[in-house]
């Protein structure tokens, strides 16, 4: 999984930027836009999180949007990741094939509380991994 160059930021910017995404996930619907668009930030919250949680360990990533490449490679270096956390791999979906029109069935709005949810457990999870110190 690993990517030719070094990743910039630490996990702290790393996770500061996932809350950013689950605050706009969290934002109200404006009118005009789409509960795919909610859940793409809340996809997007919760890769970065575990892109923070990377960052925090030290370990190489490559740059995707596959969530359950992320959580496997993470699983693959012995960190234990929580099952909830490792459902998180179905907001991969939001990253891009909700988006486009066609691909996918409109997201209702359960769908877009599951995915905020996901995501927000995600953010959580890394946030706790982070403040733990680094071995």
């Amino acid at each position: 999984m690993q990517q030719d160059r070094p990743v910039p930021g630490s996990a702290e910017d790393w996770l500061a930027r996932a809350e950013g995404d689950l605050a706009l996930a969290r934002a109200p619907l404006p009118e005009g836009a789409f509960y795919e668009d909610l859940c793409f930030h809340a996809q997007q919250a919760a890769e970065k999180a575990l892109k923070a949680v990377y960052q925090h360990s030290s370990k190489p990533f490559r740059y995707t949007h596959d969530l359950d490449e992320l959580i496997t490679g993470l699983q693959d270096v012995n960190m234990p990741v929580p099952p909830g956390v490792a459902n998180a791999a179905m907001l991969t979906s939001y990253a891009w094939e909700t988006r486009y029109p066609g691909l996918s069935e409109p997201v209702t709005i359960e769908e877009y509380q599951e995915a905020l949810r996901q995501a927000e457990l995600v953010v959580r999870w890394a946030t706790e991994v982070i403040k733990e110190p680094k071995e």
